[in-house]
């Protein structure tokens, strides 16, 4: 007689491997970036350490993204910089990840007119710092699609 236990353990076992994957769902926060900010982004690491960011283009040295550094959290850039005209929160692909407890399960973007957009990391199931991922230096404010 047929047993159904393997055929279950082989099922269980791809569907665990393919929420491990390494492929990501995440819809881009940044669908159009003005071809001069596109043409520059650059990595760097965070002020403590623990990720790597990206800045897309330069800050002026007298604008308001150029205090600010990756890493930062959302209420210290907000003291810093003034509140954002514009803001929205979208889930990323890690969200439907099986048994996934990290950190990004979640992104808010905030439009600065006259500046541009910052990314931040939403916070996940254990971790709820809402630290800054990426800044897009975009004055026409085109990194902005909700």
């Amino acid at each position: 007689m047929f047993s159904h236990r393997p055929a279950l353990a082989l099922a269980t076992a791809t569907l665990s491997l393919l929420g491990c994957s390494s492929v990501s769902l995440d819809t881009p926060a940044v669908a159009a970036q003005s071809a001069a900010a596109a043409s520059t982004v650059r990595e760097l690491r965070s002020n403590d350490d623990r990720f790597d960011g990206e800045i897309s283009g330069t800050p002026a040295p007298d604008s308001r993204f150029a205090k600010l550094k990756i890493g930062m959290e959302l209420e210290r850039v907000h003291k810093l910089i003034g509140e954002p005209d514009q803001i929205y929160s979208h889930t990323t692909g890690k969200a439907w990840i099986p048994f996934y407890f990290g950190a990004d399960s979640r992104r808010i973007v905030t439009l600065h007119r006259g500046e541009g957009c910052l990314t931040y990391s939403a916070g996940g199931l254990f971790n709820s710092r809402k630290q800054l991922l990426r800044m897009d230096i975009d004055a026409a404010g085109s990194c902005f699609k909700p």
